[in-house]
């Protein structure tokens, strides 16, 4: 039986981080198996959702978060790409959301949800996040086909070249701007 409570202990010894664990999902995040906010520094896990999951399968949701915890808390260790990214969330519906002094706002950008499940799983700090928890499951539990299959499921089917998150960000960064004019023109009048 895996026991999150050892590995994510010993994760933050390393590390040096105040993070705090939680099986209590968030509000809108009860079918997610696990995310971290920034603002709890917390990593919550889906232990009701994983239940019946391979212990792998438990390693790899909770290395994941871990490694989002160390992204957003440290993102000097990142940089680059994976700094940039950090800023931005984009859901596989279109719906964005922008970090911006600690606070997110939001915009839809039109499109299909395979176009943006593809740009959500190649999003940089995704990508890191898997290819983390991918090695980090692989060191406990040895390699096999399950996992591999699991890692790959988390992975962008095309490539996402990094100019098409530059216009993806830019077109953010616009809607974004955009709306916090129309409502500060709104709240004047």
């Amino acid at each position: 039986m895996f026991d999150y409570k050892i590995y994510f202990n010993q994760y933050r010894d390393d590390n040096g981080s105040d993070l705090k664990l939680s099986f209590n999902m968030p509000a809108g995040y009860e079918t997610a198996n696990g995310t971290f906010d920034l603002e709890s520094k917390t990593v919550f896990i889906n232990a009701d959702i994983l239940k019946e999951a391979p212990d792998y399968e438990k390693a790899f949701y909770l290395f994941h978060e871990l490694r989002h915890s160390s992204q957003y808390l440290c993102p000097e260790l990142f940089g680059g790409a994976i700094g940039r990214s950090l800023q931005y969330v984009i859901m596989y519906d279109g719906a964005c959301y922008k970090l911006i002094n600690g606070k997110y706002f939001e915009c839809k950008l039109e499109g299909g949800e395979e176009y943006f499940t593809n740009i959500y799983l190649g999003q940089p700090y995704e990508v890191d996040a898997n290819k983390y928890a991918y090695e980090q499951a692989k060191n406990i539990f040895g390699d096999s086909e399950d996992l591999r299959e699991l890692y790959e499921s988390w992975m962008p089917g095309r490539p996402v070249p990094d100019e098409v998150y530059g216009l993806v960000y830019a077109l953010i960064d616009e809607k974004i701007q955009m709306k916090d004019q129309a409502d500060n023109s709104v709240s004047r009048i």
